[in-house]
């Protein structure tokens, strides 16, 4: 995407945070999620990802340790792996929670090299912005959500549910935020 592709989907990301329009950022979006509400929200100077500045003020998304960087083929964080849904910091339940049939534990598939910076995780999340899945250590977060009582769909997932999206049957984060978009969340929430 390059430094020019990523600067304008965090503007994208703006958007949708401020105007409360439905956001899913997935991998990439997801990242892009974070250095933007570590920009905007906690006024981060320089909030970036390492992989389009490696020399940034903020490393919010950052090159995992155990792969290797000058060996690049095969090295990414692929398969399917468990991702703990957990609620929100203020005990409101999360909307993943919710869209995956209240599964406190669900599998999905992974394809990356870079995560959210473990030294930044706790200024990020008490900024508000809730990091409601993790991997089976804690150690990768996996799910960001604003609450719903913040932004009524403004999710991102390290993972690619796509890879388990059927045409007739949306992967639960693209089914919210297809609800969302269609004004049908709130009610499928309560059911």
């Amino acid at each position: 995407f390059g430094v020019t592709g990523v600067e304008g989907k965090i503007v994208a990301a703006e958007y949708c945070r401020k105007e409360k329009k439905p956001y899913l950022g997935v991998c990439l979006g997801f990242q892009v999620m974070v250095m933007e509400y570590a920009r905007n929200v906690l006024g981060m100077t320089g909030a970036n990802s390492t992989e389009f500045d490696e020399k940034c003020e903020n490393p919010v998304v950052v090159f995992m340790p155990e792969i290797d960087k000058d060996n690049l083929g095969g090295t990414m964080r692929l398969g399917a792996r468990d991702t703990i849904i957990t609620p929100h910091a203020g005990g409101e339940l999360s909307t993943c929670y919710h869209l995956y049939g209240k599964k406190t534990v669900v599998s999905e598939r992974h394809r990356h090299r870079y995560e959210v910076n473990p030294d930044k995780i706790d200024s990020i999340t008490s900024a508000g912005l809730s990091f409601v899945g993790k991997d089976d250590t804690s150690t990768r977060m996996e799910i960001a959500e604003l609450p719903r009582s913040v932004h009524p769909f403004y999710v991102g997932c390290q993972y690619h549910p796509e890879f388990q999206s059927r045409p007739l049957k949306a992967s639960p984060p693209f089914h919210g935020l297809l609800l969302a978009a269609s004004g049908q969340l709130n009610e499928f929430l309560e059911k």
